[in-house]
């Protein structure tokens, strides 16, 4: 090697450690963002490297969301849908309905987003004061089913026109995909959002170390009051969703009843998963599979993720001595931090 082609690799090799060095102050110096509100009927706490405050911005992209996918919103997509007026989907719409779709095969309809019905007629605490007959259920049976509902050509096919869509278990996941892929439209390389507790991160925290997220413990708290952290787990570059029996049930006649409900049986599971947490490469697909989990239970999950390596979860269910033990994925191992 000649000294003049030495000299030219020392000082091209001069000139980008300079401008990494440029780079690593610039990234030192750009203030975080802390964005808080509310939207799909909870809270959402985002935070970001940004010179600019663009929470005006993310909560447009937000209300998008919510005009395409909230069942509260009377105008939106789904709610005409629900309606049983012929629209012409929308570009998010679609993409959320050909992944539950998806989602829904891969669990053998453990996922569906026409379960609302049976949602609905259970209530928390059974508001009528008693429990849904069998024939009651057996009716909503016939019109419950992802098979009964097909997109073509952006428009929603109905078996049966009583059949409902409501994705409450996919939208606050794919709400914070959206507001990621804002982020990075934006350039900016550092972030975690979090929507009703469906969470994405990216890059490096205030810190610059990978952002840690807590997996709240178990506890029968029915009102949420009490936040007591099982674990936490370093995790960047991925999103996580948590579904969890734990936080939403009520007793009727001594028996504890969850708030998710088995689409094929249309009663309420009896499994041993008290929390699902799922970590995937978009919160769309985290969201619908931590339900999925609590419906098929521990060893249908483990079936499951067996089948999709993409996928990492991390389950507190109780014992058969009704005691809290914890699985989880071995590729988990190395981000727990205690």
């Amino acid at each position: 090697m000649t000294p003049k082609k030495t000299a030219w690799q020392i000082g091209a090799l001069l000139v980008l450690t300079a401008i990494i060095i440029v780079i690593v102050r610039q990234q030192k110096t750009i203030p975080f963002q802390h964005n808080t509100g509310f939207i799909f009927g909870t809270i959402y706490n985002i935070t970001y490297q940004s010179d600019n405050d663009l929470q005006t911005e993310i909560e447009g992209e937000l209300k998008k969301v919510d005009e395409s996918l909230s069942t509260f919103n009377k105008t939106s997509t789904i709610s005409k849908i629900n309606q049983g007026k012929d629209v012409k989907v929308d570009d998010m719409f679609a993409e959320v309905f050909s992944l539950g779709e998806n989602i829904a095969k891969e669990t053998d309809g453990a996922f569906d987003m026409t379960v609302a019905p049976m949602v609905n007629t259970w209530g928390f605490g059974f508001k009528t004061g008693k429990e849904p007959s069998k024939a009651v259920v057996d009716s909503l049976r016939n019109i419950v089913g992802y098979q009964k509902i097909k997109m073509e050509k952006k428009h929603i096919i109905k078996q049966n026109p009583n059949t409902m869509l409501d994705c409450s278990a996919i939208a606050k996941g794919f709400g914070s995909d959206v507001v990621a892929k804002f982020l990075r439209q934006k350039g900016i390389k550092n972030f975690m959002i979090e929507i009703g507790g469906e969470i994405v991160t990216y890059g490096l925290n205030e810190k610059r170390v990978p952002w840690k997220i807590g997996v709240t413990k178990p506890v029968d708290d029915s009102l949420n009051n009490q936040q007591e952290i099982q674990t936490i787990l370093n995790v960047t570059n991925k999103a996580m969703a948590t579904s969890g029996n734990y936080r939403k049930f009520y007793y009727k006649n001594g028996k504890k009843y969850a708030h998710t409900i088995d689409p094929k049986t249309g009663y309420p599971v009896q499994h041993n998963i008290l929390s699902s947490t799922v970590f995937a490469d978009n919160c769309a697909t985290a969201d619908a599979y931590a339900t999925a989990f609590m419906v098929t239970g521990l060893d249908g999950a483990k079936k499951i993720l067996a089948k999709h390596p993409e996928l990492m979860a991390y389950f507190i269910y109780a014992n058969q001595n009704g005691k809290n033990a914890v699985w989880y994925s071995p590729k988990l191992r190395k981000k727990i931090v205690n």
